[in-house]
């Protein structure tokens, strides 16, 4: 069971996937044809399966992808997919000007490039972790980097969630430096779900307004 498919309060990366996999199934791909660009072990096909075609595509030494090679230099020819995904990798490529711009080129005209990344979240080199964003700042990214019709960026947790994943990961840390993980455990699941609980009472906690923290955004933009 892919835990990304069924993400659990005791995790502390729930107040990111959490929504990301919300947002995912929302999106309608049936008969498009879609690029995961950076697709890792490629967890979310599984919502994906009404695509006409779906290609991995990410750094050399991923057995999961169909194709390697760098995000600023995608192997296809321009206006070749409908919809392009780049979910969890712009705070790692050490120029994201230049992967919205090739994410842009590899996409039709009226195609969607969807992508997620982070606005607070803990340190994590994967192998580099470079870039933070606001929703402002991932707005001005995209829009500065290529033409397209319209971009949306929109947080996935709120603040409360988000200061409950921010607790959640010391104690995870705290406890995992004692030896004892696991009885962190509970600790983390009540953190996640208080915040999740508070964000769905107050929806003005769900905004990205002045003094809100947010630990993911998913960007929809338009060709």
């Amino acid at each position: 069971m892919s835990t990304r498919l069924h993400p659990s309060r005791t995790s502390v990366q729930y107040a990111v996937r959490k929504p990301l996999l919300d947002w995912l199934q929302a999106q309608d791909v049936r008969g498009l044809h879609v690029i995961d660009v950076g697709c890792g072990d490629r967890p979310y096909e599984a919502l994906l399966a009404g695509a006409a075609d779906i290609i991995g595509f990410d750094v050399p030494g991923n057995p999961h992808a169909d194709l390697h090679g760098s995000i600023d230099a995608i192997p296809f020819e321009d206006a070749t997919f409908d919809v392009a995904l780049c979910l969890q990798v712009l705070e790692h490529v050490p120029d994201p000007a230049a992967a919205v711009q090739e994410l842009r080129r590899v996409v039709k005209p009226g195609g969607r490039v969807l992508a997620s990344t982070h606005g607070v979240y803990p340190y994590h080199p994967n192998p580099e972790d470079l870039w933070r964003w606001t929703h402002t700042g991932l707005a001005h990214l995209f829009r500065t980097n290529a033409e397209w019709t319209s971009v949306t960026v929109r947080p996935g947790a709120g603040t409360a969630a988000t200061v409950a994943m921010l607790v959640a990961h010391t104690l995870d840390l705290l406890f995992k430096r004692a030896g004892v993980r696991a009885l962190g455990l509970p600790f983390v699941a009540l953190l996640n779900a208080g915040g999740e609980t508070l964000d769905r009472a107050v929806p003005l906690l769900r905004e990205p307004v002045p003094g809100s923290l947010n630990a993911n955004y998913h960007v929809e933009a338009l060709a």
